[in-house]
């Protein structure tokens, strides 16, 4: 690698468009993970571009042509809950670099206390997909191994310090 030039990394987090008008604050919440992971990988020699939370596949299809106009050199992408393979697909094929699926939830476990305190069965499921990253990663290894594309999973806590060392090695 050109030691004149940062290392170009993509980031978007997926998610699942019809989520958003459903359970109030999980979008801002999720957005913000992804910030965390922007922040955490931005350093001296690294270029971060946030493509920000995909959610359909139309704009799967435009974040891997971002990737290609900002010529970013490997993508992350971040499982911040469920989403469908086909939101997943056009973007890796578009970007054409190597991929790192990130399964990483958001603390090492859910405050049950607070939640079962909660009486909207609404917030509640809204709180739980928000901890839901691990559900479609088995769907979207699936697809990208029968796509041919090559990636590594990394599966941990967001603010772990094992996970961040896998991370960058």
């Amino acid at each position: 690698m050109n030691s004149e030039r940062a290392l170009r990394v993509g980031l978007c987090g997926i998610g699942l468009e019809a989520y958003w008008s459903q359970f109030a604050g999980l979008e801002e919440r999720l957005k913000g993970y992804v910030g965390r992971v922007a922040e955490r990988l931005s350093r001296p020699g690294v270029a971060v571009v946030n493509l920000g939370l995909i959610d359909t596949p139309q704009r799967s299809r435009e974040a891997g042509h971002a990737c290609r106009r900002e010529d970013v050199d490997v993508l992350f992408l971040y499982v911040t809950t469920y989403a469908l393979s086909n939101t997943v697909l056009p973007l890796v094929q578009r970007a054409g670099v190597p991929v790192i699926v990130l399964n990483l939830q958001p603390e090492a476990a859910m405050d049950y206390a607070a939640f079962n305190k909660l009486t909207d069965r609404t917030a509640m499921t809204g709180d739980w997909l928000a901890y839901c990253s691990a559900c479609p990663v088995p769907e979207i290894a699936n697809v990208l191994m029968r796509a041919g594309i090559p990636f590594h999973q990394v599966t941990g806590v967001l603010d772990d310090e094992a996970t961040w060392r896998e991370m960058e090695a």
